[in-house]
């Protein structure tokens, strides 16, 4: 059994900024919608899960805005054109098959975390459709990434990232990721680094002490003067770095994973499309219909 996750709002941005200026008649944004479509059917089709959802962020864990107020206090604003686009794709995913899911408070990545690990605790194979480095300590040998992304898409135009993957790419294991990230801070989400420490040397001392835990423990074998004077500076932002790239991943689950059954609800898909003036994507839903519509009367006789 395979379950899908989905990244809701990475996948909802990066739409909206692929595909420019795309309006219907009435005048109303229709990009970002329009890309989701087209990106949830694709790995829909490449992936052929059992179970799916798309799981949306809902506002800000109070552990990390405690450690860090500023915590992603420098993304700038939703752009206007993008919000009632992600009303809609939040109200209406479900239409294409995958459950919509948030917790209050709760971030995406910590919520997949949490659906991901009890999932492959069970044994089914969990794929997350993401583009979040922080998500990458997740993969192991039942959790993969689902990644498009040049150079790793391969000639299928996707390709399901293992810990192999994940370790090629960055040097360490995916269990390290996170202490790579302590050190190194993450200016997207506003987490200070430890200064002057880049990607290669903090995989280097991480490569050398296993974790920030070790790396402080032992802080006096650092052979560099200036580096080891530099990571006993920064303890306290390392150890509260350390913390806000920890996952949480034993959330309380707002639906049991096993509800996620893939059900396309094909008359009110059809009708949301046709408003919104997806003309090729309503033809290709219309076939793909008539076909499921086929395929069950057949199952009855």
């Amino acid at each position: 059994m395979r379950l899908l996750l989905v990244d809701g709002h990475y996948y909802l941005y990066r739409s909206f900024y692929a595909i420019q200026g795309l309006r219907n008649s009435r005048g109303e944004p229709t990009n970002a919608i329009y890309g989701y479509a087209k990106a949830l059917r694709k790995m829909l089709a490449d992936l052929q899960p059992d179970l799916a959802a798309v799981v949306w962020d809902c506002g800000l864990p109070a552990r990390r805005t405690s450690l860090q107020p500023g915590y992603k206090q420098n993304r700038t604003a939703m752009p206007d054109d993008l919000r009632p686009q992600e009303e809609w794709l939040q109200e209406n995913i479900s239409l294409f098959g995958p459950a919509s899911v948030s917790a209050q408070d709760t971030e995406a990545d910590d919520l997949i975390a949490s659906y991901a690990r009890s999932a492959a605790s069970e044994g089914v194979e969990v794929v997350i459709a993401t583009n979040d480095k922080d998500i990458l300590q997740l993969t192991c040998e039942n959790i993969r990434i689902y990644s498009t992304a040049k150079p790793d898409a391969g000639p299928e135009g996707f390709r399901l990232l293992g810990p192999g993957e994940v370790h090629k790419k960055w040097s360490v294991a995916p269990s390290q990721i996170a202490d790579v990230l302590a050190l190194t801070g993450d200016s997207s989400d506003n987490i200070p680094g430890v200064p002057g420490v880049g990607p290669k040397t903090a995989v280097s001392l991480i490569t050398a002490f296993g974790s920030v835990e070790n790396l402080l423990a032992r802080a006096g074998d650092i052979p560099n003067l200036k580096l080891r004077e530099k990571i006993l500076a920064s303890r306290e932002l390392l150890i509260a770095n350390r913390e806000m790239v920890r996952l949480d991943e034993d959330l309380p689950l707002p639906s049991p994973w096993a509800t996620f059954q893939i059900h396309p609800k094909y008359p009110d898909l059809l009708q949301a499309l046709r408003r919104w003036e997806f003309k090729g994507l309503v033809r290709d839903i219309e076939s793909e219909a008539a076909r499921a519509t086929s395929s069950a009367q057949q199952e009855l006789f």
